[in-house]
């Protein structure tokens, strides 16, 4: 298979609707060739997001108590139900055009699921995959949400991994499968570095997709937007 470059933008902490327009702007700069394939990796300050196959019924708070905690809400066109996003989270939105050799939304689905499997297992984490869910999961619940959009077979939206986030945000919502939600710092005892999970997930998403190295660059969204 031919390698790709990849461009990887670290983009610290961004709304979610300011970082859904970067999405989209880089969706058409991917499909017209005028970028290269991308992995933005950033936060979101607290967020519920609404997928394709969720609805309002899986929020439970009411809107004026959900903004009272400095909580937003987004309906999105990514697969899956309702998610939570918030700070010491790492949220990954791969950009990249899968044509011709990855044609496969199942296919992109588990290669997502094992770039965080060997995350994990960089951090000594024994994570893994459950045939008839979607992301990833350890014995003491699951650690990272998978939902994605694929148009012309350019991706867009992606993962989100709990390191160290605040898990009780997850009670405002009812979770996909029912499943418990933890988080790397929960796995482990202790606070983790989000730049060190950063770099590990890097280094397994150009492992597991050929690409050339990394263009390495932290950027503000209006650089990213520019």
């Amino acid at each position: 298979m031919k390698e790709r470059e990849l461009l990887v933008q670290r983009l610290g902490r961004v709304d979610y609707e300011a970082a859904l327009a970067v999405q989209k702007e880089t969706e058409r700069a991917v499909q017209t060739g005028k970028q290269p394939d991308t992995l933005l990796l950033l936060e979101h300050p607290h967020t519920l997001t609404i997928g394709r196959r969720g609805d309002n019924a899986g929020i439970l708070l009411p809107p004026d108590s959900l903004a009272a905690r400095g909580v937003t809400v987004f309906e999105t066109n990514r697969g899956g139900k309702i998610t939570y996003h918030g700070l010491g989270q790492i949220v990954g939105y791969p950009i990249i055009n899968l044509s011709p050799e990855r044609e496969d939304v199942h296919r992109y689905v588990r290669d997502l699921e094992e770039v965080l499997i060997r995350t994990m297992a960089d951090f000594d984490i024994d994570a893994f995959a459950i045939k008839g869910l979607t992301g990833v999961h350890t014995q003491r619940g699951k650690v990272a949400a998978i939902g994605v959009h694929i148009a012309r077979w350019v991706t867009t939206h992606g993962f989100a991994l709990n390191v160290n986030t605040d898990l009780s945000f997850f009670d405002l919502i009812i979770a996909c499968e029912g499943e418990r939600v933890t988080s790397m710092q929960e796995l482990l005892g202790q606070d983790v570095e989000m730049s060190a999970v950063e770099d590990s997930i890097i280094k397994n998403f150009v492992d597991l997709f050929a690409t050339q190295s990394a263009q390495f660059n932290r950027q503000s969204v209006e650089t990213a937007r520019n």
